[in-house]
């Protein structure tokens, strides 16, 4: 692949990623979301977090030492960063910095 394949190729990603990214704002400008668009806005980031916590969990083994026991410290304390700062990046990167920590000494 030439230097301007990789080019060409990277712009038309880059493209593609920015008109599926603006093309609700330029549709549906000052216009009302639609009412499933709506719920979808309500109701999908939860789901999400929800299913980014489940795959978290899915490979843990509960039933032998050291019984989940850094996953479930790093999650108490996404959980309580989050609830005490009220932003998404700090408690993420400290519940990732403890969970890193956790996994070296236990």
């Amino acid at each position: 692949m030439t230097t301007a394949q990789t080019l060409l190729t990277i712009a038309v990603i880059a493209a593609g990623t920015m008109l599926t990214r603006f093309a609700p704002f330029l549709l549906l400008r000052g216009r009302e979301l639609p009412g499933w668009a709506a719920y979808l806005a309500k109701t999908l980031p939860s789901a999400v977090m929800a299913l980014l916590v489940v795959y978290c969990f899915k490979g843990v083994d509960f039933t032998s030492a050291p019984f989940g026991l850094c996953e479930l410290t790093a999650c108490a304390a996404v959980a309580g960063l989050y609830v005490w700062k009220r932003n998404t990046l700090v408690s993420i990167a400290g519940g990732t910095a403890l969970y890193l920590v956790l996994i070296r000494l236990v």
